[in-house]
């Protein structure tokens, strides 16, 4: 495990074993209209195979799956940016439906942020977030991020040309607020 959230979930590297089960929940329209486009939909076999080996050697790993001791729920990771912006991370997470609006992801974030200010030398994250996708908005919102600001019909997903909201936490800022719990 790299992180224990709490006595039920993990945070750890993504297995070959978890394939099975990462294409049964990423094949699902729902997530797909919520992630970017490179996330693949439908999202086959082939797709989780591919992910999977793309990631397992980074090291440390900047993706980590959510789970339990038995079952995979969802991935959660940084892509990092370059030149002047190489101090900031971009966050991205996404659970399987069937584990939404279970604190899942607020649990998740929130000890996932920890981990990359641990981690990796950035002093920022950031998380993009379609409009419509309130529930995510609410999510980084208890994780302590801010909302920086919306980019006005900015992106295109499924056709629809729509605003992206940015939220961000900085590391100073989770240093000096964070307290135990």
């Amino acid at each position: 495990m790299i992180c224990t959230i709490n006595d039920q979930y993990f945070l750890r590297p993504l297995r070959p074993t978890d394939a099975d089960e990462l294409q049964m929940l990423a094949n699902n329209r729902n997530i797909w209209l919520n992630v970017r486009d490179v996330f693949p939909h439908p999202y086959t076999l082939k797709d989780a195979h591919e992910f999977i080996d793309k990631v397992k050697n980074d090291d440390p790993p900047n993706v980590l799956a959510i789970a339990t001791m038995e079952r995979f729920l969802g991935c959660i990771g940084l892509t990092f940016n370059q030149d002047i912006h190489r101090v900031t991370a971009e966050l991205g997470y996404w659970i399987g439906e069937s584990y939404w609006r279970k604190g899942i992801a607020s649990i998740s974030v929130k000890r996932f942020v920890k981990y990359g200010f641990d981690t990796f030398d950035i002093t920022r994250i950031q998380a993009g977030v379609l409009e419509w996708n309130r529930s995510s908005m609410r999510v980084l919102e208890k994780c302590g991020f801010t909302l920086d600001g919306i980019f006005r019909q900015a992106v295109i997903k499924d056709g629809r040309i729509c605003d992206y909201f940015i939220y961000s936490i900085l590391k100073e800022r989770l240093t000096v607020t964070a307290t135990p719990k």
